[in-house]
């Protein structure tokens, strides 16, 4: 459907309202505010035009409209007007994105996404730059009990117990940490994965278990440490979230199995500029209620990975928007 001048103005002004104050929009104050020359009974006509259309609804509590998703959808697409951030905001920005190590940088920006927005700012590392193994030992901890500890090449450090059916001597864990380290060293999870494919098939089966520990253990230090996240207590405090429980409870699951939060930035890495998916589009029942703005950090062209701010949909998108936007360009001039 396409929206005349005053229809638009009028959906603009309400949507700005309630994003303001979260409060259902009569026609008495669209009549006073929308700078329209319009008598309140057309306002009321246009209203039930756009309530007839999606873009609007009216909560049973209220006589006043709010915004549906579509409404928000239009809303972003067409008619938000962008708020720059002046100076001393941006230099206020470039002083905390000042690190001396990219670990550092990504969890500094995450937190200032989260800090400047009051929702939750996440930051995806790109696979294509993961560490590589440079060390691996198994370690006998008690019976069935082995501390497998993984040293990678930027100097990072990571410990995970395993538990196992089978009893493994100091001699069987030796051996494996040396299978490894001579075969994988300096290689990626996904190399790793590729080669053990073929070489499982004639290892000893102590050996195997042993492999495939190790690479599941892999996993869950990729996957966690792909992913920086900050301020998700800021996203399930807002009002619009905070009051219903089912809700909060899919968005905690969301947050602590990471893997649907992955899969949509890295679904964003596809794209280019901006991405905002709003409610439903993000495919995950989880954020139905949710708003996800992303942007790539790159350098020299090339995309280094996804940044992004998870709020509710009423956001305040004309200032969101540009704040991911300058994020993610001063992410790219900062990492080394």
């Amino acid at each position: 459907m396409d929206l005349d001048k005053r229809a638009q103005t009028l959906l603009k002004t309400l949507i700005s309202h309630h994003i303001g104050d979260g409060q259902p929009v009569g026609s008495k104050t669209l009549a006073t505010t929308s700078n329209l020359d319009l008598s309140p009974a057309s306002i009321r006509n246009i209203m039930k035009d756009l309530e007839d259309a999606g873009f609007i609804i009216s909560p049973h509590t209220s006589s006043g409209r709010i915004p549906t998703q579509k409404g928000y959808r239009f809303f972003v697409d067409s008619l938000v007007t962008m708020k720059s951030l002046n100076k001393s905001e941006i230099s206020e920005l470039k002083d905390q994105l000042i690190m001396s190590d990219n670990k550092h940088l990504i969890n500094s920006v995450a937190d200032t996404l989260s800090h400047l927005t009051k929702f939750a700012g996440v930051v995806l590392i790109p696979r294509a730059k993961k560490v590589a193994f440079k060390h691996i030992e198994f370690l006998e901890l008690s019976k069935n009990r082995i501390l497998v500890i993984i040293v990678t090449d930027d100097g990072g450090v990571q410990n995970r117990v395993l538990y196992t059916e089978n009893n493994y001597n100091k001699q069987n864990l030796l051996e494996a940490s040396n299978f490894f380290n001579q075969h994988y060293a300096g290689c990626n999870i996904e190399e790793v994965k590729n080669k053990l494919v073929n070489e499982l098939k004639t290892m000893k089966s102590e050996m195997v278990t042993l492999m495939t520990a190790a690479i599941e253990t892999s996993n869950d230090i990729d996957q966690n440490e792909n992913l920086v996240m900050s301020g998700q207590r800021n996203l399930l405090e807002t009002s619009e979230l905070s009051q219903n429980v089912s809700s909060v409870r899919k968005i905690v699951e969301v947050f602590e199995k990471k893997s649907a939060l992955l899969q949509l930035l890295e679904k964003s890495n596809q794209a280019s500029g901006i991405q905002i998916f709003i409610g439903e589009e993000s495919g995950y029942q989880a954020l139905d209620e949710c708003s996800v703005i992303t942007a790539p950090y790159e350098t020299d062209g090339e995309i280094l990975g996804m940044l992004g701010v998870i709020g509710p949909t009423r956001m305040a998108y004309e200032r969101v928007i540009p704040i991911v936007d300058i994020t993610a360009k001063l992410l790219g001039n900062s990492i080394k």
